[in-house]
């Protein structure tokens, strides 16, 4: 009774103290307060919109896994999924290769930091979008004296889109090239292994990047292309390695001779997971350059091809490729650059490879994010395929090479990675090697 009787008083108190009458004075007050109210909403409207832009324009991802488009990496594509403004996002990779039966000191044991890499973005219009890659090699640009040289910081890619038609767009900057599977999508969560396979390092000279303009687009839902023409290869920086040392990254590159590529990739509704494709380029490499001997390079022309399948369903992951390299002029070119013997630019490459992984982790966790993926590759890799009658190849760049593995994924974005790979070479010798390594994307 006595908590109902002071709830009485309670009531009867504010009731009389609303009924009393209002003054000129607190008329104005309660204004005052209700325009402060107001103004304060609106700046409260102000902050919250600009905060949900700013979200967008870091383009923090809804998803935890990030997805590839319009050929680019999945970390690189996350501009593409903003509304406008600024994209931040990166790669990094850091290895130990320990190696056995080394003779050189190149096969030294090694802790590197490979590689780390800012992706920044700008999406000035649906149909504008600029898209970049700064990356810095080997954690330094100084030369530390152990003999392993120096690292690097360079523009990987630097490209401009403009979105025409699902068909039909146009692309023009620092181009990838679109040959293979890692030489566009290389961010290391989203390939097997510590080192990238040997068959796209040595026949395909990923990362190739070049100065160029071209299109690209989707002609079907199930079949997209992209066409470039780049700036060629310098052939005076050819070796029996292959024509890695030939690119020219964009870097007051040589444009006498130009280089054009295309790619074509089929993805079929009856078979979800599949991808079928293939790739070609061509072009000249002399580049009008002359040698001490005043003499010019010859056209020294490349025809180079690789055909790719890939499924991805489930636990499986499969992928297989060929590459196959064409030069001309290679005995002109040899003896005007002073090619040792055993160690020629050879008149063709080739190399290949097939790889299988599958994900064990749900035997132990149906339902976690993590995975666990041991992985088999085995490729062939010749860069002495084929060599001008008066050279003798050089056997130690012939060789099989088998790569047992692990990737674990404690995140869908950050890897760890443990590989074993045996050489069998058909000339010469090469020391197998243990690495590990992590790296991540976001």
């Amino acid at each position: 009774m006595a908590r109902t009787a002071l709830l009485l008083l309670f009531v009867t108190a504010l009731v009389t103290g609303i009924q009393r009458p209002v003054g000129a004075e607190d008329v104005d007050a309660l204004r005052a307060r209700d325009d402060r109210i107001e103004d304060l909403e609106r700046k409260l409207e102000v902050v919250v919109d600009e905060l949900s832009r700013l979200r967008e324009q870091v383009a923090v991802p809804e998803e935890p896994e990030l997805k590839s488009a319009y050929g680019m990496g999945p970390a690189a594509s996350k501009v593409y999924g903003i509304d406008r403004g600024l994209s931040i996002g990166g790669y990094g990779e850091g290895q130990y290769r320990t190696f056995f039966g080394d003779t050189t000191n190149d096969d030294l044991d090694r802790a590197d930091f490979l590689r780390m890499v800012l992706y920044f973005g700008y999406k000035f219009s649906d149909r504008i979008v600029f898209n970049s890659e700064i990356e810095f090699e080997h954690a330094t640009t100084s030369n530390v004296g152990n003999g392993a040289g120096s690292g690097s910081a360079s523009v990987e890619l630097a490209t401009l889109d403009f979105f025409l038609h699902e068909k039909i767009n146009a692309r023009a900057g620092m181009l990838l090239l679109p040959i293979g599977f890692v030489n566009e999508i290389h961010e290391p969560p989203f390939f097997y292994g510590v080192n990238r396979p040997e068959t796209e390092t040595r026949i395909i000279p990923t990362t190739w990047r070049e100065n160029g303009a071209g299109i690209f687009g989707n002609l079907t839902e199930t079949l997209s292309y992209r066409a470039y023409v780049v700036s060629g290869f310098n052939g005076q920086n050819f070796s029996d390695s292959g024509f890695r040392s030939g690119r020219q990254k964009g870097n007051r590159a040589l444009t006498e001779d130009f280089g054009f590529v295309v790619r074509g990739d089929w993805r079929p509704d009856a078979v979800p997971g599949l991808m079928l494709g293939g790739s070609y380029y061509t072009g000249n490499s002399g580049q009008d350059v002359r040698v001490a001997s005043g003499e010019r390079l010859p056209e020294a022309r490349i025809n180079m091809f690789e055909l790719h399948a890939q499924y991805h369903e489930g636990p499986w992951k499969l992928r297989a490729l060929y590459a196959y390299t064409d030069l001309g002029d290679t005995k002109e070119l040899n003896d005007l650059l002073g090619r040792p013997q055993g160690k020629p630019i050879a008149e063709t490459m080739m190399g290949g490879y097939v790889e299988a992984g599958y994900d064990v982790w749900p035997l132990f966790d149906e339902s976690g994010t993590k995975r666990l993926e041991p992985f088999m590759r085995i490729e062939y890799v010749d860069t002495q395929y084929k060599v001008p009658t008066t050279y003798a190849r050089n056997g130690r760049n012939r060789y099989w090479l088998f790569t047992p593995g692990i990737n674990f994924y404690p995140h869908p974005n950050v890897v760890l990675k443990l590989e074993y790979r045996n050489y069998q070479t058909l000339g010469g010798e090469r020391p197998q090697e243990l690495a590990v390594g992590m790296g991540f994307a976001f």
